[in-house]
């Protein structure tokens, strides 16, 4: 049987990265057969059935198109696809319409966020350390340099040499933008016949070995993807960072006496899950804290859905599942979720739409310690909430010093679509939900 490139969306020309099998090789349903990185993630092509490699039709480097052939498979006799065939193409163009920037609010509560494996939600490449850069670093608008028709060689090309891509016209079919489209708007920077755009610092290269011995290290590919972005969300969105505390006595009392009827049940009751339950009903209350700003810059997207992200620490680095329609699942649900979802990041199985579409991100430093810090949003998103490691303080109640468990909240939030006063009832009302433990607690209608 011929196995093809599932549709792809708006995506073209996505590169190959990764062959993961060979002629001859046995492979199950699901098994992922070649990695594809487009800008905005890297996503495995699956096996639709059971079945022997016959021949590989592709090769790293190699762009390809949905419908192109991957490979040749001969199925197992008697195997059937775990799904109909058209399910994966319809998975991956979902997750390429989320990816896509959108400019109004969705119409129904519950529409249905990085990486499949070892990636996050952009796959941009690093400028190249030490190398001389022909035009001057720019701050990249990230919605227009995603937006922008051009090939994975073209936009290294534009990383590399510190090119807005969302800033040169495409001279191709369709506005393509070529690489003579890229070197022509470097020599137009460079000849002042176009302007560069606000130019950020350049830091200082230093030759570190004179020094002293050096050992150099490449960064692992979820931080080498995971990099530009945080740096693009930090330079583009002006954060303020809120931070409070909640007292979780009577939360963590009751946490620790429902653990074992839990664990019966094959659920771990974490603490996470109790503040993403919190943060769900808080959300409700205050809906602009799930928003987005929309490209003019002049709207606000006010999403009709709660679908929340949560930072997973994994061996190859930081990765940020989302769990849809959180509003929907219970407290043993919700940690259900985030024992299914933390254990596929581990293994580096995450899928594409996994990563995508969240409105709000939990980043929670509990289990490693620490007190107060500073997250960055995850853009487009308009907030992130950041908790440190419960401590004991003594709290006054009732004229006498008592011990309280208290934890450290950090909210940072995009001052343009969120002022002062509004994070401040936020988080205050975050803190009460926290201190409501039977609240939390109740079914969902």
């Amino acid at each position: 049987m011929q196995v093809v490139i599932p549709d792809l969306g708006d995506f073209t020309d996505v590169e190959v990265i990764e062959v993961l099998v060979s002629p001859g090789d046995d492979v199950a349903p699901e098994d992922a057969l070649i990695t594809l990185e487009t800008e905005k993630a890297a996503m495995d092509v699956p096996s639709p059935a059971a079945g022997t490699v016959v021949e590989l039709k592709v090769k790293v480097g190699d762009l390809v198109n949905a419908g192109d052939e991957v490979l040749l498979l001969s199925p197992d006799a008697g195997a059937h696809e775990t799904e109909p065939s058209a399910e994966p193409a319809e998975r991956a163009a979902a997750a390429a319409a989320a990816a896509k920037p959108r400019s109004e609010p969705p119409q129904s509560r519950g529409a249905d966020a990085a990486t499949a494996t070892r990636s996050t939600a952009t796959a941009a490449t690093p400028p190249v350390s030490g190398a001389a850069a022909p035009a001057p670093a720019v701050v990249f608008d990230e919605a227009g340099f995603s937006r922008a028709h051009a090939s994975p060689s073209v936009r290294k090309l534009a990383r590399e040499l510190g090119v807005d891509l969302g800033r040169v016209t495409g001279t191709a079919p369709k506005g393509r933008v070529t690489t003579d489209d890229v070197k022509a708007y470097v020599k137009g920077v460079m000849t002042g016949a176009i302007g560069a755009g606000a130019a950020l610092p350049s830091v200082p290269d230093v030759d570190h070995a004179k020094f002293g011995p050096v050992e150099i290290a490449p960064l692992s590919r979820i931080q080498r993807i995971s990099g530009p972005r945080l740096h693009a969300s930090w330079v583009n969105v002006p954060h303020v960072t809120q931070h409070d505390e909640a007292d979780i006595t009577e939360l963590e009392e009751t946490r620790r006496a429902l653990a074992d009827g839990a664990r019966e049940r094959g659920v771990k009751l974490t603490p996470l899950a109790f503040v993403l339950r919190a943060c769900v009903l808080t959300l409700d209350e205050f809906p602009r804290f799930g928003a987005s700003l929309a490209a003019d810059g002049e709207q606000i997207v006010l999403k009709q859905y709660t679908h929340i992200g949560f930072a997973a620490d994994t061996p190859n680095g930081l990765v940020v599942p989302v769990i849809r329609d959180a509003d929907r699942k219970d407290i043993y649900e919700l940690a259900a979720a985030l024992g299914e979802l933390s254990a596929r990041a581990r293994a580096g199985k995450l899928r594409v739409e996994d990563m995508q579409g969240g409105v709000f991100t939990v980043s929670s430093l509990g289990g490693i310690g620490g007190s107060f810090f500073t997250p960055i949003i995850n853009a487009p998103e308009v907030a992130i909430l950041g908790v440190s490691r419960s401590n004991w303080k003594p709290a006054l109640r009732n004229g006498e010093f008592v011990p309280r468990l208290y934890l450290p909240l950090s909210l940072s939030y995009d001052h343009r679509a969120i002022d002062g006063a509004a994070a401040a009832r936020f988080t205050t009302r975050l803190a009460e939900r926290l201190g409501q433990v039977d609240a939390l607690l109740e079914a969902i209608p």
